[in-house]
């Protein structure tokens, strides 16, 4: 073991030596402190309602994938989720503001969804049958998963003829029928969420701040009231759509204290799938960084107006519109996918909802086949080691195109690393230390960075530690995740040069990292995504999490 790993060391710093750019530096992370919590389940997947014949751009990428019929038996999918137990799992989606549920007094015919010329989304209403509701709870139930359920919303009211304005008050009676089959059956529902993309302008509805208001009022009397005799009490989430400040200030200024338990946002920061620059966009910091000023500001409206909320990501998917076609379920997906995953936690966000666990062209999970995506393997990688407490992280190299994010490590001790290279030509050599706080008499920056091409000073470097805590862990693990073949579009990830596939038996693959020694640095490769654990990094921030 030994001789392999020093040839491992002399080779990367050959290959280092040889490249034409290289650029060392440090990671620096705050131990001392936490700067912000995510929930335990923060990795969250939703199941939507789009039939097989929802197509953009002449592609329709659905198939059976609607939580009207998805194959809730195949084994890919159940054991996918299982990996991620406990998976948050978000039914809803455009459509559910034309669901109708066939239970207690629904007086119309329970159809599917069908095209229908003049129909919100170009669809008609749809109904959700018992039977299924039935279903979809007992595989809820045996995959382990945590339920957020996306409510219909607009039941009652009528476009108003100016613009995508509707009016009138919430019509409830199907709902309450609804969630008191579900307490009835001993469903658990771990959260109810009210109306998707409706605050704002909307997308093709919305309703004011202050009507929202008073029905999400009417909502939480409903949930009171129904499970006025369960010990488990579900959570109200609202309003799932796209963040504005002025509504969201409006919304939680109306309907007062301990309404609104979680204040959940979409974001879609890559814009429609039919770009033909994604993949530009995605490897752009300054492209990923816009997105940054909703995190602050959606908690800063918590703070001002509703410290009892707290914050999600009720749907994201990079692009709208089913994603990129061989863009979002290919390798290049992950570098926002993650980058989008470690931005979000530094902000207090509870739960990330990708879009989608499978349908479209951002699932997960193949369509057809079933079989995971790249991104799938980043959402477990980082279920698997990031922990929910928040470090702050940043390098003292010049280029942007180095990611940085740290949190304490899940369930063991030390801190975790996830590095992002988005470069195509920059190999990153880094160390990590603490970052003293400046209150502590500490500098932020330890250290220059350099360029340099000498292979003496390269393997000079890969024999030095920078940092506080002595300890008899002489390894870290390092996952390092790269293109297949190097071709960005690659729907194969490479794991530390290993394609991640299923195994023969349809199993999801051993997830084995490198251990490489404490006193070597970080090399990290042009368009390539790292996870870097240090369980001898001494952070007093991550010494409660350990004990939980």
């Amino acid at each position: 073991m030994g001789i392999q790993l020093v040839l491992f060391l002399f080779l990367a710093s050959l290959r280092l030596g040889l490249s034409q750019d290289v650029e060392h530096g440090l990671i620096l992370v705050q131990g001392i402190q936490a700067i912000a919590e995510t929930d335990d389940n923060f990795i969250c997947a939703t199941i939507d309602w789009w039939p097989h014949d929802k197509c953009d751009y002449n592609n329709c990428p659905w198939g059976n994938s609607s939580a009207a019929n998805l194959d809730l038996s195949h084994p890919f999918l159940v054991k996918a989720i299982q990996a991620l137990k406990p998976l948050r799992i978000r039914v809803g989606g455009s459509l559910q503001d034309q669901l109708l549920y066939e239970v207690g007094s629904l007086k119309s015919p329970c159809h599917p969804f069908q095209k229908m010329k003049g129909g919100l989304f170009g669809f008609s209403k749809g109904c959700l049958q018992m039977k299924r509701w039935d279903e979809l709870n007992n595989f809820f139930d045996n995959t382990g998963a945590i339920v957020t359920f996306g409510l219909n919303a607009l039941k009652g009211r009528h476009p108003s003829g100016h613009n995508t304005v509707w009016q009138g008050d919430w019509d409830s009676s199907n709902a309450y029928d609804l969630i008191n089959y579900t307490v009835s059956k001993g469903y658990k529902i771990d959260s109810w969420e009210f109306g998707n993309e409706l605050s704002g302008k909307g997308i093709a509805a919305s309703v004011s701040a202050v009507q929202y208001g008073k029905d999400l009022i009417k909502l939480k009397e409903v949930l009171n009231s129904l499970y006025n005799n369960s010990n488990f009490k579900p959570l109200l989430v609202a309003p799932g759509g796209f963040y504005s400040k002025d509504w969201y200030d409006k919304l939680l200024q109306v309907t007062g204290p301990g309404i609104v338990n979680v204040l959940s946002h979409h974001l879609y920061n890559l814009g429609p799938g039919s770009d033909e620059h994604l993949d530009r966009k995605i490897l752009d910091p300054e492209h990923l960084s816009k997105v940054e000023p909703i995190f602050r500001s959606l908690s800063e409206t918590i703070k001002k107006y509703g410290h009892w909320s707290s914050a999600w990501v009720g749907e994201a998917g990079g692009a709208f519109n089913s994603g990129g076609r061989q863009i979002s379920n290919t390798f290049v997906d992950s570098f926002w996918y993650l980058d989008q995953l470690g931005m979000a936690s530094r902000y207090n966000t509870k739960v990330y909802c990708r879009q989608t666990i499978i349908g479209g062209n951002y699932g997960l999970l193949d369509t057809t086949t079933f079989v995971p995506n790249p991104d799938y393997y980043s959402a477990l990688l980082w279920h698997r080691l990031m922990g929910n407490t928040v470090l702050a992280a940043s390098s003292d190299v010049f280029s942007p195109s180095l990611r940085s994010y740290a949190h304490c490590s899940k369930g063991r001790d030390g801190i975790t690393l996830l590095l992002i290279n988005l470069s195509n030509q920059t190999d990153f050599t880094l160390m990590v230390r603490d970052r003293v706080p400046l209150s502590s008499g500490g500098h932020e920056n330890g250290t220059s960075i350099h360029v340099e091409n000498s292979l003496l000073n390269n393997l000079k470097r890969a024999f030095s530690w920078i940092g506080r805590k002595g300890s008899d862990v002489t390894f870290r693990e390092e996952y390092h995740l790269n293109a297949k073949d190097n071709y960005l579009r690659s729907q194969t990830m490479l794991l530390n040069g290993v394609p991640l596939e299923l195994t023969n038996d349809g199993e999801i693959p051993t997830l084995e990292p490198l251990l490489i020694s404490v006193h070597s640095p970080i090399h990290l490769d042009p368009l390539s995504i790292a996870f870097v654990v240090l369980p001898y990094f001494d952070a007093p921030a991550c010494a409660a999490q350990t004990k939980l």
